[in-house]
């Protein structure tokens, strides 16, 4: 992660707790993990204390390992809704390169990404997706109205919505602007 991100600190502090908690809950020792893991003691002693700046692809071998999925390891630990994660996963060297795992839910087939534009005024409804599907809603420019059989939302560019799609839904654009948004489809 970038040097100067004021995230850094918590999000390796999360990895930290995590791991250590659920390490110490399957009843692993640092060792074992890091052998069934394919990363190093050394490095392991390093992620649970804190000090060592962790690529994804570590963490991916570890949530494999741990059995768990990738976001639990960045999730706040006092955080238990997968469905709203909001966390810091990478930094680049420039400071404004970066990736926020929003959100994450279970799937069992496959996820479709999807861009959207809606124009002003433009209406999409959709009849009910089978159960366990869900979608992952993230609006890049604009405002989408979000219309669940639960109610009304509103989401403004750069905010997010994840569902369970097992309902009839709806995307309004009530602007004078186009909206575009980007659209998952967990099944």
């Amino acid at each position: 992660m970038h040097k100067d991100s004021s995230h850094r600190a918590s999000v390796l502090q999360h990895v930290s707790q995590n791991i250590r908690r659920l390490r110490n809950d399957r009843g692993l020792s640092q060792t074992a993990l890091a052998e069934s893991s394919g990363v190093s003691r050394r490095m392991l002693v390093a992620i649970e204390a804190g000090e060592k700046n962790v690529s994804l692809t570590t963490l991916d071998l570890i949530a494999e390992a741990l059995g768990v999925a990738f976001s639990t390891l960045i999730q706040a630990p006092e955080q238990r809704d997968p469905a709203r994660i909001n966390e810091l996963a990478w930094a680049g060297e420039q400071p404004d390169s970066r990736a926020v795992l929003l959100g994450s839910s279970p799937a069992r087939r496959e996820v479709e990404l999807w861009e959207w534009t809606l124009a002003p005024g433009e209406h999409y409804a959709s009849e009910a997706d089978a159960e366990g599907w869900s979608e992952q809603i993230y609006v890049t420019e604009g405002c989408l109205t979000l219309l669940i059989e639960s109610g009304e939302l509103r989401l403004r560019a750069g905010e997010f919505h994840i569902f369970p799609s097992d309902c009839r839904y709806a995307y309004r654009n009530d602007g004078d602007q186009p909206t575009r948004f980007v659209r998952n489809v967990v099944i």
